[in-house]
C-alpha cells in the first residue's frame, strides 16, 4: 500500500469499536446461551463449528489494513500493529504478509475467480440431500422429512451439479458418481462460482482468516451474510426442521424450487458486494493487483 494512511480520532474509532461490539453480542447471544446450558441448535450453531468461530474474536474490531488509530488504541499489544512516534496505532502490512502472505495471495486469486464468472442457479440446494443418499446414519442427528426412501428418490430425479469441494466431500460414496462434476482442492479456484450457497457463507471464512486486515464491519457483515444462508441452506434440505421453527423450502417441487432459487439469487446479490470488500482488502495489501480487483460482472447469470 501507499499514499497517506487515514488516522480516525479517538471519539470516531471507539465509537465503531462500540458499536461493532454490541452488534456483534447480538448476533452470538443465542449460541453463548446455549453453550452455556450445554444445548445445541443444529442451524444455529452451524457456523461456530464448521468454521471454529468464537464469538470474542467476531466481538473485537479492527479497523482493517490501511487505517490507522489516534492514541490511545489497544490495538498497539496486538500482532501485527505498530505505534509511530507520536501514538498512532496501524496494522504493520509488511510484517502481516510476511506471515499472511500466501493466505491473502490464495483468497485473492480464488474471489477474484469466483467473481468473474457467471452465477449458476441450478443446484436447488441438492448437495445436502446427496450427502445422506442410500445411507442410515447421517450427519446431522436429524429425522429425514421424506424418509429414506423418498430421500434417495430425490436425488435419482434430479441432476446433481455441486461445483464446491467441501460440500462435495461429503456426499456419500453413492452419490459421487451423481455429480456432474467432481471438484478437489486442487481445482477449486477453477469451479467456484458466485451463485452457489457454500461459496458465500465461505466468505466470512475467508474474511476470518484475513483476520486483522479485514475492517470489523466487514467480517460481522459476513458472519450475518453466512448465518442467513445457512437457513435457506438447512431449510432446503432433506431434514425436517420443523421442531425447530424451520419450516422446509421443499425443493422437490417446482414451486419449491422457484423458492429456492428466488433466495439463492438475493444472496448472490449480497455476496458480490461482500466479495468486492474483500478484493479491495487483499488488493490493496498485494502489489500489483489493485484495489479494484474484485468488481463483479454485472447482470451474469446461469440457470442450468
Amino acid at each position: 500500500m501507499s499514499g497517506p494512511v487515514p488516522v480516525l480520532p479517538a471519539e470516531v474509532w471507539t465509537a465503531r469499536a462500540a458499536a461493532h461490539a454490541e452488534r456483534a453480542d447480538a448476533l452470538t447471544a443465542g449460541h453463548r446461551a446455549r453453550r452455556t446450558a450445554g444445548q445445541r441448535h443444529p442451524v444455529e450453531d452451524f457456523l461456530y463449528e464448521y468454521y471454529s468461530t468464537r464469538p470474542a474474536v467476531l466481538r473485537r474490531w479492527h479497523p482493517g489494513a490501511g487505517t490507522a488509530l489516534a492514541p490511545p488504541a489497544p490495538h498497539a499489544d496486538r500482532r501485527w500493529y505498530c505505534t509511530t512516534g507520536d501514538g498512532v496505532v496501524a496494522l504493520d502490512a509488511g510484517a502481516y504478509l510476511a506471515d499472511r502472505g500466501p493466505t491473502v495471495g490464495f483468497v485473492h486469486r480464488l474471489l477474484t475467480a469466483t467473481a468473474s464468472r457467471p452465477a449458476a442457479f441450478g443446484c436447488f440446494g441438492l448437495h445436502e440431500w446427496a450427502m445422506v443418499y442410500r445411507q442410515d446414519e447421517h450427519r446431522h442427528p436429524l429425522p429425514l422429512r421424506l424418509g429414506r426412501a423418498g430421500t434417495d428418490a430425490v436425488v435419482e430425479a434430479h441432476p446433481i451439479r455441486c461445483t464446491h469441494f467441501d460440500a462435495f466431500r461429503f456426499f456419500t460414496p453413492a452419490a459421487v458418481g451423481l455429480n456432474r462434476v467432481q471438484p478437489t482442492r486442487a481445482t477449486q479456484p477453477d469451479l467456484e462460482q458466485p451463485g452457489c450457497l457454500h461459496a458465500t457463507m465461505d466468505l466470512f471464512k475467508w474474511a476470518s482468516k484475513l483476520g486483522p486486515a479485514v475492517p470489523g464491519e466487514l467480517l460481522l457483515d459476513c458472519f450475518e451474510l453466512a448465518r442467513d444462508v445457512r437457513e435457506l441452506d438447512m431449510r432446503a434440505s432433506p431434514y425436517d426442521l420443523r421442531e425447530h421453527g424451520r419450516q422446509p423450502v421443499r425443493i422437490e417441487t417446482p414451486a419449491g424450487r422457484a423458492e429456492y432459487a428466488a433466495a439463492q439469487r438475493g444472496f448472490t446479490a449480497r455476496g458480490a458486494d461482500l466479495r468486492d470488500r474483500l478484493l479491495s482488502v487483499t488488493g490493496a495489501l498485494l502489489p500489483g493487483t489493485g484495489a479494484d480487483a474484485g468488481t463483479s460482472p454485472a447482470g451474469r447469470t446461469v440457470d442450468g
